[in-house]
């Protein structure tokens, strides 16, 4: 009896402690993360990043009775990984490099968790904190480097489709020439907006499916497929149309509009691959 009435006294400690830590942390981080929030307003490839951290939070909120049955075993050694974080914070300060910046906040966190809670807490918590990497935007010079050959390779496979349908189609690089119009598959129309988004989704769902390991990473991986998948028939549906009625297709409302229908669809076959696999008994 003593000892879980200490158990339940350090853990209230440690809650007010971690608590009164992350307070602090809200005002260290508060100017990275209000130019964070600007850009996931701005940048459409990450406006899903709002949505990152309510779902992080979530799931923590749904493991709340395994959690309790954790028995806090404080880590010493969570300050070294608090100090790397704080430091690559520093570091993304001086170089004014924005990845770091708002990434070092994940080893932050981990840190804080480690030295006021434990290695077995941790475990658990590791890939609901992790999550927050789909809230981070991805340096410029690595996404340019992935969306210019998806770009390409869109384009390629688009003007393949468009073929098959009988649809005349010449292509220059990312550059389509229909009968009445040109359309330039640009970087936005490359699919990677959606890979990264659908990735965030797929990440979700197969944390709160119930199946096997092995089933939540085939349902995280054929994100990728799903994404460029949906793209490809985006892309289709837009130069189909736009042979027939002209550029004006591929701009405004409809543009919007397939986009979201990218979305959705993309949405759909994520849920229905988890249908399947949690209906599959293996």
């Amino acid at each position: 009896m003593p000892s879980a009435l200490f158990q339940h006294r350090l853990y209230s400690l440690n809650i007010v402690c971690l608590l009164l830590i992350l307070g602090a942390l809200v005002g260290l981080y508060s100017p990275v993360l209000v130019v964070l929030t600007q850009e996931w307003s701005t940048n459409d490839n990450y406006s899903h990043g709002f949505f990152i951290p309510l779902i992080s939070g979530y799931m923590i909120f749904t493991m709340r009775a395994e959690l309790n049955n954790i028995s806090l075993r404080p880590a010493n050694w969570g300050l070294l990984l608090l100090l790397i974080g704080l430091a690559q914070l520093y570091i993304g300060k001086v170089g004014s490099e924005f990845f770091l910046q708002r990434t070092s906040i994940i080893f932050v966190l981990l840190g804080i968790a480690l030295f006021l809670l434990g290695a077995a807490m941790v475990r658990k918590l590791l890939l609901p904190i992790g999550y927050l990497i789909f809230m981070v935007p991805l340096p410029a010079i690595i996404w340019n480097k992935i969306a210019f050959p998806m770009q390409l390779y869109s384009s390629a496979i688009t003007e393949k489709v468009i073929q098959v349908t009988g649809i005349p189609v010449l292509r220059e690089g990312n550059v389509l020439h229909l009968a009445q119009t040109t359309l330039e598959v640009v970087d936005a129309c490359s699919g990677l907006r959606s890979l990264t988004t659908m990735f965030a989704l797929s990440a979700a769902l197969a944390w709160f499916s119930d199946c096997a390991d092995w089933k939540k990473w085939v349902l995280f991986l054929v994100a990728a497929p799903v994404a460029i998948f949906a793209n490809i028939i985006r892309l289709t549906g837009t130069a189909s149309l736009a042979s027939l009625y002209g550029e004006k297709v591929a701009q405004g409302f409809l543009h919007e509009f397939s986009g979201l229908f990218t979305f959705a669809f993309g949405l759909m076959l994520l849920v229905l691959t988890k249908i399947i696999l949690q209906s599959n008994k293996m």
